[in-house]
Parts: C-alpha cells; structure tokens; sequence
C-alpha cells in the first residue's frame, strides 16, 4: 500500500472513536522525566529499520525482530552514559491496522527485549497519526522530539538523530541536531537516492556508535552548512 494511501473509512473511524485519543500516546515514557545531567549526550533513534526489523507496519509484538549489531551499539552508547530516546512514526494505528492498546503491547515487548540485552531506553516518543491528520509530532516534523526535549530536559541541537529514513535526517535538519544514516533497513535506498544530506553514514547501529562515541559527531558543521558525507572506506 502506498505511503499515503487511506485505509477504509470504518477502519479509520474504529481509531478516532477508540477510548484513548490518538495524542495520547504519542509520548509514552518508560523513566520518570526530568532534567538530564548536561554532560550526557542523548541520542534519538528511530526504532523500525535501524533498531529492529522493517516489517511494513509492524502489527503484532511476534514480528519484533534486533537487528544484528544493534544491542551491541545501544549497550555501548549506554555504557558511555548517552541518554538512549526512541521516536518512532506508528502510522498503522491511524490508518486502522492496529489500535493504541497493541501500540503499547508491541513498545513493552521492544523494551522488554532489550532489557533482556542489557539495553534501558530512557523514553519512547510515538506517533500514532496517518500522514493525512495534520499532526505535529509525525517526523519530519519536530513534535516529537520537543515533547522528549520538554519531558527529558536536553536541548534537541546537542542531540545526535540515527535512522534509516529521509524522515530522520530530515527531523535532524528540523531540530538543527546531527544526524546519522545507517544502511539498515531503508538506509541504502536511501543512500542511492542522493536526497538526504546525513552529517554521517554507518552500516548499522553498532558502527554508528562507534561514530558517536570517537567524537567525531562533535566536529560537524552545523545542519544549516552543507558538508560532504563522511563514509568509510569499502574493500576493493
């Protein structure tokens, strides 16, 4: 189905009459909020495609599926005291494919897996909305991250964002943060295109904590500067 391609008007009718309204869950977090220690820096990651899985609306916890090197790269960034946030564009509750309750059952399924590596979100930002409500926490748009600036307590261009999706990179340019590429998921479509301008390109999760943690994230241009895309060399 396309992008924005409208489910059926009475699926659609079973989500704006559900019990929870959908701006109820596009903020869902897993700690208490409250102001961060300034000297960690927090790391904003997209979930399907770069964390787990792409599965083309992901409906149902049994289809949650890590990626290979991803809880390596988390269990990194966390060891190093990054804050760890996931905002994440849920549209199969707008569209009628799932309801909020099963939102809410996959994330404490995702959390639990990767407690179960060692891995402890700080926060789980979610947009439950179709492209076509007009929302604003649906990436590329910002709402997102400035409900987790507001609930956290970090500032949003200190921040580091790591996807799979233009929508990412795009949310990067949005919030002035930096912005990571990985090749997981949509990643190399995305990279063949040429459309999006990632401060960094890593192949997965794990090589784009090891960019974060070296430093490197620190000397990039401002998103507002165009700058050549750092990559790393390839075999011959």
């Amino acid at each position: 189905m396309s992008e924005h391609a409208r489910p059926p008007e009475d699926s659609r009718r079973r989500v704006i009459l559900s019990d929870k309204p959908l701006s109820s869950t596009a903020k869902k977090v897993l700690r208490p909020s409250g102001p961060q220690d300034d000297t960690r820096r927090t790391v904003l990651l997209d979930r399907d495609g770069t964390i787990n899985v792409e599965k083309n609306y992901l409906t149902d916890p049994a289809q949650l599926e890590l990626l290979p090197g991803a809880t390596e790269g988390l269990r990194s960034l966390q060891a190093a005291g990054c804050v760890l946030v996931v905002v994440t564009n849920q549209s199969a509750v707008g569209r009628g494919y799932m309801g909020i309750e099963r939102l809410d059952e996959i994330n404490s399924c995702f959390t639990a897996l990767l407690a179960a590596e060692g891995v402890r979100l700080d926060g789980i930002y979610a947009c439950p909305h179709a492209p076509w409500d007009g929302c604003g926490c649906r990436k590329p748009l910002p709402g997102l991250v400035k409900r987790a600036e507001s609930g956290l307590g970090f500032q949003a261009a200190s921040a580091i964002i790591i996807g799979d999706n233009h929508s990412d990179i795009e949310l990067g340019r949005n919030v002035r943060a930096k912005t990571i590429l990985v090749r997981t998921g949509h990643g190399r479509e995305v990279e063949a295109q040429g459309t999006a301008s990632p401060d960094f390109i890593a192949d997965d999760l794990r090589e784009a904590a090891d960019l974060v943690l070296s430093g490197i994230t620190q000397g990039v241009p401002s998103p507002s500067t165009p700058h050549a895309v750092p990559d790393r060399a390839q075999p011959s």
